[in-house]
């Protein structure tokens, strides 16, 4: 399965890497078993007892250590026996490791799993259908990170058409939302199809990370206060999104046109961004200050959730206000740089 992780059949129970530990192990067994054996019929030595079983498991054909008794003997036989037995299966569990594709297909879970450990500040989204799939172009459109979680059928062979990192499995375990690095992500989407779900997601999401920004989805309007009371941050309704939007289509759509190329426009030279304003600041900042980047101020959300649309220059931005503002990348990166180092997209 391409860019994804998940249970795989080399290490699970009756796996071909399984059986051939368990092939290994027996073979071990049989060395064990040898060598106490001559050790008792035999009285033999320690290193007497082993180098007889070992070339009578390996067949070599040296001469035998000392003269066998007729217990020795007949003991002797089933060593060979069991030892041929052995290395047969083990041989064939290797062959079976080597030709299957398993070993291809267990190191390249790996090399995902190491790609899932490195994220940072990512997006985890749930559900690869028609609003997740478009989740996951806006995201792409704006070089976010993200992380897909899927196990519905459809919504994975979306996933491997596009070939973008995920996490198979379901979404409300916490097994699964730890796998795809929820410890370290700044959001999670709850994209699928059926509110119950999205509310188990949510729950599990918040019970796990408390701090981290939610989204979910609701396909009825009796869903959304649920979804909040499970801890969303936000709430959407895709049909309710879509009749606004024809609505403004319909009244204005210059400026529908002109929100869509600045949010979702990839080839724009403008774009809309929010900043952190930084925690290390030497001296208090006014909106006045951060105009001198060029960049248009287009909203302040101060800490306790109040929003000020256009600011006035006399505003002055606190530590952890956040600011939405419109500009080149080059003047929303010297506004970055003026709200301090600690700046981040939130």
């Amino acid at each position: 399965m391409p860019d994804g992780v998940g249970p795989g059949p080399l290490t699970e129970p009756g796996g071909p890497l399984r059986r051939l530990l368990l092939a290994l192990v027996g073979l071990v067994a049989l060395l064990v078993y040898g060598t106490a054996g001559y050790m008792v019929i035999e009285r033999w030595g320690f290193l007497d007892a082993l180098f007889m079983t070992v070339i009578t498991v390996s067949t070599v054909g040296f001469q035998e250590v000392h003269r066998l008794n007729a217990a020795g003997e007949a003991f002797t036989i089933s060593v060979i026996v069991l030892g041929v037995i052995g290395f047969l299966y083990a041989f064939g569990m290797l062959v079976e490791l080597l030709s299957s594709g398993h070993l291809q297909g267990h190191r390249r879970v790996r090399q995902v799993q190491r790609r899932l450990d490195a994220l940072r500040d990512h997006v985890i989204i749930c559900g690869y259908g028609r609003t997740g799939r478009q989740a996951a172009i806006e995201l792409t459109q704006s070089q976010q990170q993200f992380v897909v979680i899927e196990w519905n059928p459809d919504g994975l062979a979306n996933v491997e058409q596009d070939r973008v990192l995920h996490v198979l499995g379901d979404a409300s375990d916490d097994e699964v939302l730890e796998r795809a690095g929820i410890g370290r992500a700044r959001a999670l989407i709850s994209a699928v199809d059926s509110d119950e779900r999205n509310v188990y997601i949510v729950l599990t999401a918040r019970s796990l990370r408390p701090d981290i920004y939610i989204v979910a989805r609701s396909s009825h309007p009796d869903s959304a206060e649920k979804l909040r009371r499970a801890g969303a941050d936000r709430v959407v309704s895709p049909y309710t999104l879509s009749g606004r939007r024809m609505a403004a289509l319909a009244m204005q759509p210059a400026v529908v046109d002109t929100f869509d190329l600045l949010v979702g426009g990839a080839d724009s030279s403008m774009r809309v961004e929010e900043l952190v304003v930084g925690a290390d600041a030497r001296r208090a900042r006014t909106a006045a200050d951060l105009r001198r980047s060029g960049a248009v101020l287009l909203a302040l959300r101060s800490g306790d959730g109040a929003l000020r649309v256009g600011p006035s220059d006399e505003d002055v931005l606190r530590p952890d206000d956040i600011v939405v503002a419109m500009g080149t990348r080059a003047q929303l990166t010297a506004l970055a740089a003026a709200l301090g180092p600690a700046s981040a997209g939130h």
